[in-house]
């Protein structure tokens, strides 16, 4: 009977995190000092992509690199990427359900991490904090399905 408890509980879906941390981080300030004495207010631009690799059987890399450019007319200001990753275990869960869970679920766990980390290393670079807005990253993936859907149409 413990065998067959066992056995039932190895078939349960099952979701973790083994591991946040920073993959990859990047700071160029390259028109410093001069511009430190600019008072105009710059232009923030904010990429964002995410990436899921399998490491193991029922276990995956997610790595979300969040990319902060800003400008004063066309100067570089500060130029901030981070790449925050985590490990996480995905078991017994249908396949489409994983790439969901890769796609929003393991990016929305990451994404306060890089957002701290992208604050604090600006502060520290001797600028304002930059607080990044929530990203909804289902309407990304629902988004990046319909574009794999409309190229996989287009292809046949």
């Amino acid at each position: 009977m413990a065998e067959e408890q066992a056995a039932a509980q190895e078939q349960q879906p099952a979701f973790g995190i083994e591991k946040v941390y920073v993959k990859d981080l990047s700071l160029e300030v390259p028109n410093a000092p001069q511009i430190f004495i600019k008072l105009e207010t710059p232009q923030i631009g904010i990429e964002l992509g995410n990436t899921a690799t399998q490491l193991e059987e029922g276990v995956f890399e997610v790595a979300l690199t969040v990319t902060v450019t800003s400008k004063v007319e066309e100067k570089t200001v500060f130029l901030v990427e981070v790449i925050q990753a985590g490990i996480f275990q995905i078991r017994n869960i249908p396949q489409e359900n994983v790439e969901f869970i890769l796609g929003v679920t393991c990016p929305n766990i990451i994404f306060p991490y890089a957002r701290e980390t992208i604050s604090d290393l600006i502060t520290r670079a001797g600028f304002p904090p930059v607080l990044l807005n929530p990203v909804n990253f289902e309407a990304l993936y629902a988004q990046q399905q319909n574009q794999a859907n409309a190229n996989g149409a287009t292809v046949n």
